[in-house]
C-alpha cells in the first residue's frame, strides 16, 4: 500500500509464528493446557517491514524462507501489505519458526528456531548493496547472525535504525553508526557494557550514558510506559495512551516500523516516536503481531497531534 513515501529497506527475520493461547505460562517441569494454537507470520524483520508498508512506506525486504509449508505463511502479511520481496531468498530446509504463548493477561514467552534466517548471509545482504545504499532508512535487528547485520549497516548511506533485539555484541565502530538505536530497558543496559559505559540502572541514565558511548539517537522503548528519545539533547519521555492489553506480541516492531516510516517523510525524530508510541498501543490491543497492525485509515494521529 504504497503512498510514494521515501524508500525503507528492512534486513532482517522472517518468521512462521506458532501462537499458542493459555490461561497462565508453565513453570519449569509443569504442563499446562492451551486453549488455542494458529499459525501467523512473523519474524522481526517482516513484522517490522510490514508495520511500515501498512502505515504507507515503500518497503523492500531483505531475508530468508525456506522450502516447507511454513514460508507462504511466513510471507503472506509481507505480499499483502505491498512489500516488495524480490531480496527475499529461499532456502532448501525449513521456514524460521517462533512458538508464541500468550497469557489471559497479555504477557508473552517466545522460543525461536532460526532455520532459513541463518542462511540470510553477509555475502546475501553484499548482493543487494545498491538497493541497500539507496534507501532513505535502513532497518536492522537482532536476529540475523551479528556479521550480516553490520554488513548492512556498513552498506547503508541513508539513516539506521537499529533495534537490537535481541541484543548482539557488534563491532563498535558499525554499532554508533545507529541513529537511533532502538533497544528496551535490559537491552539497552548491555548494549552500554558492551560499549564499556558505566554502570546505570536507571532508564534515563542508560540513555543519557549510550548518548556519551558516542551514539548519535537513542530511543529506549518501556511498554506501557511508552518510551525515552534523544539525540544528544535532553531526555524526552514520550508516554502511551492507557489501554487494555490483549497480546503484546510484535508490539515493538509495530513501534520500529511506525517510526521508519516518519523517519523516511521526514519527520523529527521525537514526533516520530510519539507517533510510533501510539502504533504500540494500538497493536497491543489486538491479537497476534502482523495481524495486530494498523494501516493508514485506521485513524492513528499524526506527528504533534
Amino acid at each position: 500500500m504504497s503512498t510514494g513515501s521515501p524508500g525503507i529497506v528492512v534486513v532482517g527475520s522472517i518468521n512462521a509464528d506458532l501462537l499458542v493461547t493459555l490461561e497462565r505460562h508453565p513453570k519449569p517441569g509443569e504442563t499446562v493446557r492451551g486453549r488455542s494454537l494458529t499459525v501467523l507470520p512473523g519474524g522481526k524483520g517482516a513484522n517490522q517491514a510490514v508495520a511500515a508498508a501498512l502505515l504507507g512506506g515503500q518497503v523492500t525486504m531483505i531475508g530468508a524462507v525456506g522450502s516447507d509449508e511454513y514460508a507462504d505463511t511466513a510471507l503472506s502479511m509481507l505480499r499483502s501489505a505491498g512489500v516488495d520481496l524480490r531480496a527475499v531468498h529461499r532456502s532448501p530446509g525449513t521456514t524460521g519458526i517462533a512458538v508464541v504463548e500468550v497469557s489471559d493477561d497479555g504477557e508473552n514467552t517466545i522460543v525461536v528456531v532460526p532455520g532459513a534466517n541463518a542462511d540470510v548471509t553477509p555475502g546475501l545482504v553484499e548482493s543487494c548493496a545498491k538497493t541497500v545504499a539507496e534507501a532513505t532508512v535502513v532497518v536492522v535487528q537482532g536476529e540475523l547472525p551479528a556479521g550480516t547485520t553490520e554488513t548492512a549497516m556498513r552498506l547503508g548511506s541513508g539513516r539506521i535504525i537499529l533495534n537490537l533485539a535481541p541484543a548482539l555484541q557488534l563491532d563498535h565502530a558499525v554499532l554508533l553508526r545507529a541513529d537511533p538505536l532502538v533497544v528496551n530497558e535490559h537491552e539497552g543496559m548491555l548494549v552500554l557494557a558492551h560499549l564499556g559505559g558505566p554502570e546505570v540502572t536507571d532508564h534515563r541514565g542508560v540513555v543519557e550514558a549510550l548518548l556519551e558511548c558516542g551514539l548519535a539517537s537513542v530511543v529506549m522503548t518501556l511498554g506501557a510506559a511508552g518510551a525515552l528519545v534523544s539525540d544528544g539533547d535532553a531526555v524526552t519521555e514520550m508516554p502511551a495512551p492507557r489501554v487494555d492489553a490483549v497480546d503484546t506480541t510484535g508490539a515493538g516492531d509495530a513501534f520500529v516500523g511506525a517510526l521508519a516510516v516518519r523517519l523516511a517523510e521526514g519527520v523529527g525524530l521525537e514526533d516520530s516516536v510519539r507517533f510510533a508510541v501510539q502504533v504500540g498501543a494500538y497493536a497491543v490491543q489486538h491479537a497476534g503481531a502482523q495481524p495486530s497492525y494498523p494501516a493508514l485509515h485506521d485513524g492513528l494521529p499524526l506527528p504533534g497531534q
